[in-house]
């Protein structure tokens, strides 16, 4: 027997599949920019110039795959917890596909972003106080339960472990294939981890010795750093998602908010295109790399652009009141053997991520100068 589709919760908004269409086709640009340093140049895909920024293609593949297995009703509420990006995706999506979005993020999320989420008919609940053990991602995924808890037929993507998180990035990967003759190394921002194992199949099929760098957060747990508090937003996590898997990556960097800054504010001088801390910290590392490998072809994403953040890393009075001024980052990163050998303060690489899988000792601060870090997104 054929079961009829359940038909579309009556408070349901109108779907709007015709916005599909606007997902990805992001430019690919060449980077020359000195950051700070000369480097014979990088490719960045531009992910901020997509309808509904980089996490757009997460948020579809994740709400089109619950459709698709039946565990989201036409109509029926999605609830995620965010720091702001993948919300933008999930309002995006949630108006292709024809479902209200109530994000839970937490009173660090910048003022322009709660509006633009709001702009766009999300619902946003924020926490106010970081949990004891876990942080404002705790404190953000206890009120999202509270939710699920009292909403009937409520949806939760969880983008922390949602296989179809990384599976929306295929359509990346296949555009860099189509754009790039060859590629030897891929820098990728590391959150959630879905982009970074969305691309490293594909890439590495169609370019076997391809190396990835995987780029994190001072004060993140993601590769088995002790998790501290984070200025940087959207960059690292005080959890390591399944998205996550050390194993794919060669190296890793940890990258501190100045470094950000720093890096993102030459962009905009000196390339136009810009963006927030994880579009920052990978082109620190990618100009690194392609300096570090002459005649290597490098490719990184910047995950959106610089308009949320103009009250932050473009935000002189912000910056200095923050420390994150005034240092100009080094030319190369600290090394350290193990990932928890020394607690990583400022630009560190470590040529051995997959050891953050097992235990080690506690880490002992690397002598790396480090602006002052007030509460921020643990």
């Amino acid at each position: 027997m054929t079961l009829a589709p359940a038909p579309p919760r009556s408070d349901a908004p109108p779907a709007e599949p015709g916005l599909l269409a606007l997902v990805g086709r992001t430019p690919l640009a060449r980077i020359h920019t000195p950051l700070p340093h000369p480097h014979p140049g990088f490719w960045a895909k531009l992910e901020g110039l997509g309808a509904g920024g980089m996490k757009a293609r997460a948020a579809v593949s994740m709400l089109t795959g619950a459709r698709r297995r039946g565990e989201l009703r036409p109509g029926a509420p999605v609830v995620e917890s965010t720091s702001g990006t993948l919300g933008l995706g999930l309002a995006f999506a949630g108006q292709a596909l024809g479902h209200p979005v109530v994000l839970v993020g937490d009173t660090e999320l910048e003022p322009s972003m709660r509006q633009l989420l709001r702009g766009h008919g999300a619902r946003l609940e924020l926490v106010d106080r970081p949990a004891a053990h876990g942080g404002w991602q705790a404190a953000r995924l206890a009120r999202l339960r509270e939710i699920l808890a009292r909403t009937e037929d409520a949806y939760w993507p969880d983008q922390y472990n949602n296989p179809d998180n990384p599976a929306g990035y295929r359509s990346m990967a296949a555009e860099l294939i189509a754009r790039l003759d060859h590629l030897d190394v891929l820098v990728c921002s590391v959150g959630t981890g879905g982009h970074s194992a969305g691309l490293v199949g594909p890439l590495r099929r169609r370019w076997p010795r391809l190396r990835v760098v995987g780029v994190d957060s001072v004060g993140s747990a993601l590769f088995g750093q002790p998790a501290r508090a984070r200025l940087m937003r959207g960059l690292g996590s005080s959890i390591r998602p399944r998205n996550v898997r050390p194993e794919l990556f060669d190296e890793v960097h940890w990258v501190g908010p100045a470094e950000a800054v720093d890096a993102c504010r030459r962009l905009a001088r000196g390339s136009f295109v810009s963006g927030g801390w994880s579009t920052g910290a990978v082109a620190l590392v990618a100009a690194w790399a392609a300096r570090a490998e002459p005649g290597a072809v490098v490719a990184t994403v910047f995950p959106d652009g610089p308009h949320r953040y103009l009250g932050t890393v473009y935000d002189d009075a912000y910056c200095h009141a923050h420390g994150l001024t005034g240092a100009t980052p080094a030319g190369h990163p600290l090394e350290i053997p193990h990932p928890r050998a020394a607690e990583a303060v400022g630009w560190t690489r470590c040529r051995t991520p997959a050891a953050a899988l097992a235990p080690a000792p506690d880490p002992t601060p690397v002598p790396v100068p480090r602006p002052p870090a007030p509460g921020g997104a643990v």
